[in-house]
Formats: structure tokens, sequence, C-alpha cells
């Protein structure tokens, strides 16, 4: 079985806190604004949201406890035993069963409820329908204040409880208080002294040694106080013995004969010798030791360990599972070609290179050593110990590689004095003033380009601050130029060398005034509403919402699929904040083009 870790056991809040969790998430995670305008299915969705959402809530939680917290028919009759002694497995089992039927009791308000609410005829009705199913909901928790109160205390205590694999080998000590047996703790289990009186009369730390030694794969090593300087003689010591003697019917047994220092088994009287005596007789392993000296402390531990090993052994051999091992098993016995025996051979240079090896040859210095006796003088150089034919080329420098080449190739050696004999031409060239610029020899049109261009940049200047006074971003011309009088179009004409006055030519001016007063009769028109005795200007036209239909029926049939396509978008518009719809979001690939073989999900 695995290993239990009782830590991951969540905490277990009581009532109240139970509650004021849920309602809260309840409030937070659903939407809280919902209107007395809306219709009545949608009124109900709201509140049935509410109820499902806490009643899921309270399902969860209640369903986590009851993971956690192990079952006692499903975990080792060790724990299932330790958790008897502890906490009552009645009352255990009984806190368990009232949190599973307040989860059903839940599951069950809540499904009453929201079919109540399937048939509510108003926000009020639906409303309070809601507090009703939460009302409810919320005394059924709060009856189990004790129970989870009980299930916490629990929880703090077997988080507590040192985290021990049953089936792991381990070594028990038992016996009464104060005869040395904390002295071998290794990887032990430590059972606490057992004082000799009926099982239902012990109490709690004693019945926990007790499952100990009961259920726990382990060689038991029970110690005695021969001195009986622990307040019991041998006689009471040998009687507990007896007495929890049957728990230890298939585990290796050993007699552990502590504080020989103060008086050893030789020393005691006859009686006290038989005692020891008796159990050897029965195939019981006695040995001294002392805590004090350490004698025997090592035998022991050896002693338990292989018997364990050899216990182990036994037990998987007594299995079923030893024949099928042992049938895939098969050990090959060569045969003897002759009677010339054959001793093993070992060459001679593998016996040289032995016996040079056990000579004590001076040991090589470390890098450590070295460091410590130079101080600072110390350089680390793990060049020294390459292994190369010439031994002069150790310190020659590592070529550098790029991109496959390397460097040094493509280097002049003769690059630095090259570079010096350039830098000292271009400082006499420098002195010489071959680099100064003479602008009196530029001749007269190179001169004329610059006073061009330092005009061009000045009037950049002057138009980038003349753009930022508010007054040029004024309109320059009114609306109203284009309406040219008349006369100064007559006369601007006239100018130009067209006669305006002429009759051939007054069309245009005449044909300007034309259109002008027609715009200005169907913009009057326009504004004064159409009356039963004036008769618009296309009136032999039908209207858009009739043209191109034969009859009144053809006509009802076009309006209704009209609002038949309105539907969705006028849905949409009523929308508010309480209606938070998640569609269903499908992706192309799986609804278009041709699915071929293998899985259809996305994710």
């Amino acid at each position: 079985m695995a290993l239990y870790n009782f830590k991951k056991i969540m905490v277990v809040p009581t009532a109240k806190d139970f509650i004021d969790i849920t309602l809260s998430k309840t409030q937070r995670k659903t939407p809280t604004v919902v209107h007395k305008h809306y219709q009545i299915h949608r009124i109900r969705h709201f509140y049935m949201r509410k109820v499902k959402f806490t009643q899921q809530s309270y399902h969860d939680r209640l369903t986590q406890i009851l993971t956690d917290f192990p079952m006692l028919a499903d975990i080792h009759p060790f724990y299932a035993d330790l958790m008897n002694v502890l906490y009552d497995k009645d009352h255990y089992k009984l806190a368990l069963g009232q949190i599973n039927i307040a989860k059903n009791l839940i599951d069950n308000v809540a499904k009453d409820y929201v079919r109540l609410m399937k048939y509510g005829d108003s926000l009020y009705r639906c409303k309070q329908l809601k507090r009703a199913a939460l009302g409810r909901m919320c005394t059924i928790l709060k009856r189990q204040k004790s129970s989870l109160e009980y299930l916490e205390q629990v929880r703090q205590h077997l988080s507590r409880l040192p985290s021990i694999d049953p089936n792991t080998r381990t070594l028990l000590l038992c016996g009464y208080p104060n005869v040395g047996k904390s002295s071998f703790i290794n990887k032990v289990v430590d059972t606490p002294g057992i004082l000799d009186h009926p099982l239902e009369d012990r109490n709690t730390i004693e019945m926990q040694a007790i499952t100990a030694l009961a259920h726990l794969r382990a060689a038991v090593l029970y110690v005695m106080d021969v001195s009986e300087q622990c307040g019991h003689n041998l006689q009471e010591q040998l009687e507990l013995f007896n007495s929890i003697r049957p728990l230890f019917a298939n585990k290796p047994l050993i007699i552990v004969a502590n504080k020989c220092d103060v008086k050893k088994i030789s020393e005691l009287p006859e009686e006290d010798q038989k005692i020891f005596a008796d159990l050897s007789t029965e195939g019981i392993l006695v040995i001294e030791t002392s805590t004090l000296t350490e004698e025997g402390i090592m035998q022991v531990k050896t002693e338990a360990c292989d018997r364990l090993l050899a216990h182990r052994v036994d037990t998987k051999m007594k299995g079923k599972k030893v024949h099928d091992v042992l049938n895939r098993l098969h050990l090959a016995m060569p045969a003897k070609r002759d009677e010339k025996a054959r001793p093993p051979f070992i060459p001679e240079g593998a016996l040289n290179r032995k016996k040079a090896m056990e000579v004590d040859a001076p040991k090589r210095k470390t890098e450590r050593d070295l460091e410590m006796e130079m101080g600072d003088d110390y350089i680390l150089d793990l060049q020294k110990y390459w292994d190369l034919m010439n031994e002069d080329e150790k310190n020659d420098r590592i070529p550098e590689v790029w991109e496959g080449h390397n460097i040094a190739d493509y280097i002049d050696p003769e690059i630095m004095m090259k570079l010096e004999l350039l830098e000292k031409e271009e400082e006499l060239k420098e002195r010489a003033g071959e680099y100064d610029s003479d602008e009196e020899s530029e001749d007269e049109e190179m001169q004329e380009i610059r006073v061009l261009a330092k005009q061009i940049r000045d009037k950049k200047h002057l138009m980038v601050v003349m753009s930022k006074d508010k007054d040029v971003h004024r309109p320059r011309m009114p609306r109203t130029a284009t309406k040219v009088e008349r006369k100064k179009l007559e006369k601007e004409m006239g100018d130009l060398g067209l006669d305006m006055e002429d009759k051939d030519d007054s069309h245009y001016a005449e044909n300007a005034r034309r259109s002008r007063s027609i715009t200005k009769k169907r913009k009057r028109e326009v504004s004064v509403p159409p009356t039963s005795k004036t008769r618009s200007q296309s009136a032999s036209r039908p209207p858009r919402d009739k043209s191109g239909l034969r009859d009144t029926t053809m006509m009802k049939k076009a309006k209704k699929m009209m609002k038949h396509s309105q539907r969705d978008m006028n849905r949409q518009g009523k929308k508010g904040e309480a209606d938070r719809h998640v569609f269903d979001l499908k992706p192309k690939h799986l609804f278009a083009g041709k699915r071929t073989s293998g899985t259809n999900d996305y994710r």
C-alpha cells in the first residue's frame, strides 16, 4: 500500500464560515441585476441560476471533505485500528455519514425549488422562492455544526501523526517504562511503556503500542531490565511478555537483557537465571546489552536486521509468486572435459601493477595543496597536465575559430606596423593643411548656390513662425464667395473679352438664376407637410415598401419576413448587464470541409 499523507486534507470550516463563504461566492459569481420589466422566463432563469450555483458550491465542498478523509475500510489495518483508538471509529463514521446526508438533502432542496420556480408568475414570487431555497440549505448546514467541528479536530490531529509505511521493515522496541528502549532507536517505531493490566483498561498511548505490535511488519525487540531498577521485577516483566506474545506470532523476536553493566545474568539468583534459560530453550535469542558501555548494541541491531531479512525471504518463498520466478530462472553448470586441473590465470603484468600499487608511492600534490603552499603567488594553470607529443606546445595560445576558420590565418603578421605608418602619414597630412577647407577657392557659381540656399532656409523659418499665429488658420475666403453677383461677373467676363449683355450669351446668367429658384422651391415644398389637397411631384410613383409587389397578400408576407429578420437584432438590443451568455463557439475546421479519419476535437 502507499504511504499515507494526512497533511493534504483540506481545512474543514465551521458551519458559519461555510455558509458565509458559499453565499459570498454566489453573490460574486452570478448576475446581480434584474428588472421587473424583463420577460418572465428571463426572471425565472436569473433566480434558478443562483439556486443551482449555491447548491453546486455546497455539493463540491462537502464532496471534497468526504473524499479527503480516509475510509476505515480502505486503509491499512494498522491505521484503521490506530484511528479507532484515537477517535472512536463509530463517532468518526457517524460524522462522515451526517455530512453525506446533508449533501443529499441540499441537492434535493435545490431540485424541488427549481421545479417550483418554473411556475413562478412574477419577479416577487421567484425571489421569494430563491430566498426560501437558500435559507433551507443554510439551515441544513447549521445542523452539522458539531460534525464539522469534530472532523476539523480529527484533521488537525491526523496532520500531526508521523507518516509511517506499514509495509516497511521496522524494529519495534517494547517493554516496561525506563528499561532503556530509547537507545536502540535508529529507524525505529518506539512504543511507549506497556503496563500489565487487561486490554480494556489500557489508555490511548498503550493502545497505540498494541496496534503497532499487531500490524506493523517488524522485528520485535523485547527489552528487559536485568537490574530491576525500572521498578518491576523479572517475574512481572515475564508476565507482560507472555500477555503480548500472541502479537509476535509471525514476527522475528529477540529478548534484550539490558543494563548488564549493573548486573549480568550470571550474577542473578537461580530462579531468575531459569527465566532466561527457559526462553532460550524455546528458541528465543537472548542478548545481554548495556546502553552505558554500548556492549551488545551492534549485535542486537545486526541480528535483528538479519532475522528480519531472513523472515522476509521465507515469507516470499511460501507465497505463490516464487514458483513463477523459479520457472523463469535457469542455472547452467558446465560439464568437465577431462581430469586436467585448470586453475585461474592472472597475467604477469597485472601482478606487477598490483604489487606496484601496494608499495607506498609518493602522492602527487593536488591543486589545493599547491594553493595552500604558494598562497597569493598561486596561479591556476590546467595546461601543464596536457598530454602532448611536444612538451613545448603546452603554453601556446589557443587558436580562435570563427565559422570554421582560424582567425590567425587571415591576420597579416605586420598589420600593427603598417597601422602605425598610416597613422604617422595622416598626422603629417593634417599638419600640412591638406584637409583644411578653403572657401575662397570656390567659384562664383558655388557662392550663388550657397546664397540661395541661405535665403530658402530663412523663408522656411519665416513660414514656420507665421504658421504659429492663430489668424493664419482662419479661412481665407468666406463661404459666400461662390455666389458672385451678376454685375461683378459681367464686368469680369467683359474684361476677359466676353460680352454678357448679348442676347445669345445672356442665357448663361438666366439659366443660373432659374436653377437657383428651382432649388429653393424644392426645399420649401419638402419642409411643408403634404395635405390631402396638395399633390406631390412623385405622387404617380408607388412607395418603396409597396413597389414590386403584386397584391396585398404579397405585401403582408414581405412585412412578416422583414420583422422575422429583425428579431435577433431586437433581442440583442434588450440585453442588460445581467445577461451573461457564453455562446457555444465551434471551431470552423470541425464543421467545414471533408472530415478525415482521426479525432475531431481541437483540444
